[in-house]
């Protein structure tokens, strides 16, 4: 589908969240600035969850208080490295109570979860517009 706006991103995950459910694993792929984090604001929002922020500085955020936690994950400074970094965030034992978002999550994701919605995210052909992808959901 074709999206040419933060705001539609935006609105594109708000739609994604009222589909998830504890449990739920959702990988992200795009490159820097293609609107990862804005879906995940979305898909925040939707949750009842309005302060959803990038965590690539602290890598992983729980965030409680909406209908399900949510937890949002930038695997980007784990590219690379030891997958030890990934392992040390225990995510496991979160899932199951929470919804999961991955940034950056490829090869990582396969070893928390068996299942997962994949939702990829290309540049489209003007600076506004972007393609996006949706494996495992039906909206």
């Amino acid at each position: 589908m074709k999206i040419n706006s933060p705001e539609e991103m935006f609105e594109l995950g708000k739609r994604i969240g009222s589909k998830l459910q504890a449990g739920d694993v959702i990988l992200l792929r795009g490159e820097l600035g293609a609107g990862k984090t804005a879906l995940t604001r979305g898909i925040g929002t939707s949750l009842g969850i309005d302060d959803v922020s990038s965590p690539t500085f602290v890598i992983s955020k729980i965030y409680q208080g909406g209908r399900v936690p949510l937890i949002h994950v930038d695997a980007y400074r784990l590219m690379g490295s030891e997958l030890a970094g990934f392992d040390d965030l225990d995510l496991e034992s979160r899932i199951p109570t929470s919804i999961t978002v991955v940034e950056w999550g490829d090869g990582f994701v396969q070893r928390i979860a068996d299942k997962f919605i994949t939702v990829a995210i290309s540049f489209g052909k003007s600076d506004s517009e972007r393609i996006v992808e949706i494996e495992s959901l039906e909206l």
